[in-house]
């Protein structure tokens, strides 16, 4: 099944994505998206029913993920230390939305 995207789609993608596109640029996205659906489509008719799961594709290397316990809790003034500003013991961040 070939997926072709729509002027109307790729008008609502660039205001979601907040980006603003050329009508050359549009064409370029069009296209590229349009093959990253048809790739997909094609992986989706690749039997995967007998495959095991797997969390890597070099399975000769050992998982580098180590277990997750508790260890020793720094202390507060520790951890502060190394935050770039903080204020009432608590580490200061940027503002994410502004009003």
């Amino acid at each position: 099944m070939a997926h072709e995207l729509t002027e109307e789609e790729i008008d609502k993608l660039s205001h979601l994505c907040r980006i603003a596109c050329s009508a050359e640029e549009k064409a370029k996205l069009k296209a590229n998206l349009s093959k990253i659906l048809n790739y997909v489509d094609q992986l989706r008719q690749v039997d995967t029913k007998d495959v095991p799961p797997c969390n890597s594709v070099l399975e000769e290397l050992k998982s580098v993920m180590r277990d997750d316990e508790p260890g020793d809790i720094l202390p507060r003034e520790v951890f502060l230390a190394n935050a770039p500003a903080h204020v009432g013991g608590m580490i200061r961040v940027p503002p994410v939305i502004k009003f």
